[in-house]
């Protein structure tokens, strides 16, 4: 067994719990759906999230409603760079995986700029 990555990132609407929130569950399920990961299977997750955004905690929402209570989880910010993209929380699950697992990244709401 092996540990692999899956990155993915959306863009916030509002620096709001609320949209934070929404914004953090929508991306979670997404990767969860595209990669059929399964919770005991995840290692860590880390959570960046730009200076415009800081009303609250993504790893909270990842706790209370998808019931990731026992998964380490960090939040960090992102490096404020001049021309980077304004309003977006990335994620990196961590994984245990097969060494043929090959992770699908999800970029939503405007955060598949990341990836031109």
């Amino acid at each position: 067994m092996i540990t692999r990555g899956i990155r993915g990132a959306i863009t916030v609407e509002n620096n709001t719990s609320e949209a934070i929130g929404a914004a953090t569950i929508k991306l979670l399920r997404k990767m969860v759906e595209k990669n059929n990961i399964e919770i005991d299977s995840i290692s860590h997750v880390l959570f960046t999230l730009t200076k415009d955004l800081n009303a609250d905690f993504p790893a909270k929402y990842a706790r209370i409603n998808l019931k990731w209570k026992d998964v380490p989880m960090m939040c960090y910010n992102e490096l404020a760079v001049p021309t980077g993209l304004a309003k977006c929380l990335r994620v990196l699950i961590v994984v245990n995986c097969s060494e043929t697992f090959e992770p699908e990244f999800v970029y939503l709401d405007g955060a598949e700029y990341l990836r031109k």
